[in-house]
């Protein structure tokens, strides 16, 4: 047997039935890895902001950090590709080039321009329960533009249940924490951002490899960030050794938790992925409130118990 001295790279193989991105005990297990990763972001975004000293109003200095974070996350992915010899040509061309920019701004840059203000203006714990939204919104359109994705009454019943706990955390008093639109407002887009940017994920291994993909939107959505950072003169006031470790754990995070959610999304129905993101409350509310010392509202076990009434409602559709 002979080897080519400059072997090619290789496409992304089609999954099989043996495949661990389908098979049901992994594919829950993935998902619920992002899941708990990304819950975890919001206590760290937070962290990060005080160790960096980025107040508030600083919104160049939050898109900047923002920008740091997803360009060095997709640079990793990028390498991990290289390193596996994945294909990083785009499949057609300038069109493909068109999309991926599309996705870079939906998954990345706006998803998590918005993400970033809206969470210096809100508790984390409200933040994290709020954006379950964009789980049921998921559900919904994917029932509209996938033949795999059904709409039934279940998942409709799904849907009220865990909307009605996001309409849960406005109860009470303006101490426990009322609407605000750079605050909630903010969390509700970065939530539909989300939701359309996994619609869009599903057509993105036709125009790419789906790790080469991933690479491409988080590096270049987050020098996207960077311009509008630099052009409101956005800086990190203080550098730390503990500010650039939570910055590095947050890029941990983005790396890992797109990687594992945009492959499982290529190969399963989107809503059958998509409803694990409703556990990302549940772990963003809790670890809000254990790191950042945050009050403890019982609208939260409200809210966050008919989220998981639409989880298991629609999980239960599964067959």
């Amino acid at each position: 047997m002979t080897h080519s001295s400059t072997p090619s790279p290789t496409p992304s193989p089609a999954p099989t039935p043996t495949s661990l991105f389908v098979r049901p005990f992994w594919v829950s297990l993935f998902a619920l890895t992002a899941a708990v990763a990304w819950g975890w972001a919001y206590p760290l975004i937070k962290l990060g902001f005080a160790e960096f000293q980025i107040q508030p109003d600083m919104t160049g200095s939050k898109m900047l950090f923002a920008g740091i974070r997803f360009f060095l996350a997709g640079l990793i992915v990028l390498a991990f590709a290289s390193v596996q010899r994945r294909s990083f040509a785009m499949r057609g061309g300038i069109r493909d080039g068109g999309f991926m920019l599309l996705f870079a701004l939906l998954n990345t840059t706006i998803h998590y321009a918005a993400f970033y203000i809206g969470l210096s203006h809100s508790a984390g714990a409200r933040a994290a329960i709020l954006n379950s939204l964009s789980v049921f919104t998921v559900v919904v359109l994917a029932c509209v533009f996938f033949k795999s994705d059904r709409f039934t009454k279940r998942k409709a019943l799904g849907c009220g249940v865990g909307i009605a706990g996001i309409l849960a955390l406005n109860l009470g008093g303006a101490e426990s924490g009322a609407f605000s639109f750079w605050g909630d407002g903010m969390i509700v887009i970065n939530a539909l951002c989300s939701a359309f940017a996994s619609l869009l994920t599903r057509n993105l291994t036709r125009r790419v490899d789906v790790f080469v993909g991933t690479g491409y939107s988080l590096a270049l959505g987050g020098a996207l960030l960077l311009i509008p950072a630099w052009a409101m003169g956005g800086t990190l006031p203080a550098v730390t050794l503990w500010g650039v470790v939570i910055l590095l754990l947050l890029t941990g995070i983005s790396a890992l938790g797109f990687v594992l959610y945009n492959r499982l999304i290529m190969v399963n129905p989107v809503g059958k992925v998509a409803i694990f993101n409703s556990l990302i409350p549940v772990v963003g509310a809790i670890t809000s409130c254990l790191c950042l010392g945050e009050p403890f509202f019982a609208k939260y076990i409200l809210a966050t118990a008919l989220a998981a009434g639409g989880i298991y409602l629609i999980n239960k559709q599964r067959t």
